[in-house]
């Protein structure tokens, strides 16, 4: 890609935004310290931080826990010639609605906006047809960014916005982008410390080889499997660790099935062990996942402190029908108590609404589990 000459230029502003969503009475819903940190804005924020082409001033916000003062950031931008780029990050269907209202107040000020996420990326990935809040979105002059941002994309993106030539919808390239070697997610500390514990968050792998009815993941970052190495893992732990993060979530829907898991692992308790740095995880994984030769061994002396398990259901049946056949019921009980005698949290999603679902049959589980 061709560099551009900003000599004598004004400032060219990145504000990026994770947006938060409405509560039933159509109030934002925040909190002091949130208690999940977005990848996202992570991903994003490396990204940006390593574009070369344009000069930026990059800021970074997540409104789970911070208020979105736009009148304070427009002043800003003006202060420095009036020019930038909105991006509002990881919108999902919920958050969509306040993603579009922060983004009228922008655009009424003559600031670009672009919007990213699953429930852009998932709309037009599953639907047959623009659906009418996404071209609603188009007509009020939004970009809709489609798909993930690595391999220049995002540096695309900046360079289309700083020639005031953005593109309505950018499409998702054919082949999903390699996450190996790529700028690491990471986010300056004073955000971090607005999360529960002050987790960051980082991706060691993206796609699900699973279909399960109820994700949207397999349409938005394919069903072919892309991870980090143990040098990404490693870079992305010391470059928070300088700056005295030491929490991390990592956000891989299924960590166990991550082909370089051991290989990070070993990496991770060398740093703990040998170099004696207290970091601590929290990571994802299957009802399999003790299957697995020495997972739950080395996850324990890798610092994983909780593990999240999709359970979805007790009722095989249902499970059957949901596309969700990895999932035994028979496993469970085993699964968590190998997670509890190495001292690690166990939490887990479950799902109530499945066709077979009864009130009656509700209140059983809850019994069972």
């Amino acid at each position: 890609m061709n560099s551009i000459s900003t000599a004598g230029r004004t400032a060219f502003h990145f504000i990026l935004i994770k947006p938060s969503h409405y509560d039933d009475d159509g109030y934002i819903i925040q909190w002091l310290r949130s208690a999940v940190p977005s990848n996202s804005l992570a991903v994003l924020h490396g990204l940006a931080t390593d574009c070369s082409n344009v000069a930026l001033k990059i800021s970074a916000y997540d409104e789970t826990n911070t208020r979105i003062k736009v009148s304070r950031i427009l002043a800003r931008i003006r202060r420095d010639g009036g020019r930038g780029l909105v991006g509002m990050v990881g919108v999902q269907s919920n958050q969509f609605p306040r993603a579009m209202d922060l983004a009228r107040q922008f655009l009424t000020a003559g600031i670009r906006v672009c919007i990213g996420g699953f429930h852009v990326s998932g709309c037009i990935a599953m639907l047959p047809a623009l659906s009418s809040e996404l071209q609603e979105a188009l007509d009020c002059g939004v970009s809709l960014f489609v798909g993930e941002a690595e391999d220049g994309r995002l540096e695309q993106l900046l360079l289309d916005a700083y020639r005031e030539a953005l593109q309505p919808i950018y499409k998702a390239p054919p082949e999903l982008p390699s996450l190996a070697g790529v700028p690491v997610p990471i986010l300056p500390a004073r955000l971090v410390r607005r999360t529960a514990s002050g987790y960051t968050s980082f991706d060691g792998g993206r796609g699900c080889p699973f279909q399960c009815s109820f994700c949207s993941i397999i349409n938005v970052q394919g069903r072919k499997s892309r991870y980090r190495n143990a040098d990404d893992a490693e870079q992305i732990v010391r470059a928070n660790v300088a700056q005295k993060i030491m929490h991390f979530f990592v956000t891989d829907d299924n960590f166990a099935r991550n082909q370089n898991w051991e290989a990070i692992f070993d990496r991770v308790i060398h740093l703990r062990e040998v170099e004696r740095l207290d970091v601590k995880f929290v990571l994802q994984v299957d009802t399999l996942c003790h299957k697995i030769p020495r997972f739950i061994e080395k996850a324990a002396r890798a610092g994983v402190t909780r593990v999240f398990i999709g359970l979805e259901s007790i009722n095989a049946q249902t499970l059957v029908n949901a596309k969700k056949r990895q999932n035994r019921i028979t496993e469970y009980r085993q699964m968590l108590q190998a997670w509890r005698a190495v001292g690690t949290l166990t939490y887990a999603g479950y799902i109530v609404g499945f066709p077979t679902d009864t009130p009656q049959s509700i209140i059983r589980h809850i019994e069972i589990i």
